[in-house]
């Protein structure tokens, strides 16, 4: 039991995730004072408020709302998820699309149907039974897929 519990502790995907919560975790820390300290106090400036807005409140029948620690969370959410965006999903994007095929090849195996007389599992594209050996006709969007001549 203990030996199972090793194992999935030492497979590189949990490490991985670790080290990857242990950067974002890094990653928002920085954004977040980042946006506490240059981008607040310039909205606020912006905005005709005396620089930091984050302590702004407002209160209702006595009920205090801190709303400048919202929009202050808010601007450091958009200012990670555009950083992450632009400078991680964009490029690695770009990379699986370079490393892609354009012309990939199509398994013209991969779609198959039944057999109208045995019913037995064929290839979509087959214009004769293997088990059966009946004729029957292609089906003309899988010879379309193949990039195959229609029959007749």
């Amino acid at each position: 039991m203990l030996n199972g519990f090793k194992d999935f502790l030492l497979r590189g995907n949990v490490i991985s995730m670790a080290i990857g919560l242990a950067v974002g975790s890094a990653f928002t820390a920085v954004v977040t004072g980042f946006s506490t300290a240059f981008i607040t106090p310039l909205i606020g400036l912006a905005t005709g408020s005396v620089g930091d807005f984050s302590a702004a409140e407002f209160s209702i029948q006595g009920t205090i709302f801190p709303y400048g620690k919202f929009l202050a969370a808010a601007i450091a959410f958009l200012i990670t998820a555009t950083v992450l965006y632009f400078c991680i999903v964009v490029p690695m994007t770009k990379v699986q699309n370079r490393f892609s095929k354009a012309d990939d090849k199509v398994d013209i195996k991969a779609a198959v149907r039944d057999c109208p007389r045995c019913y037995t599992e064929i290839p979509a594209i087959a214009s004769r039974c293997a088990h059966c050996t009946s004729e029957i006709k292609p089906d003309p969007e899988a010879l379309a897929l193949a990039k195959l001549p229609a029959q007749r």
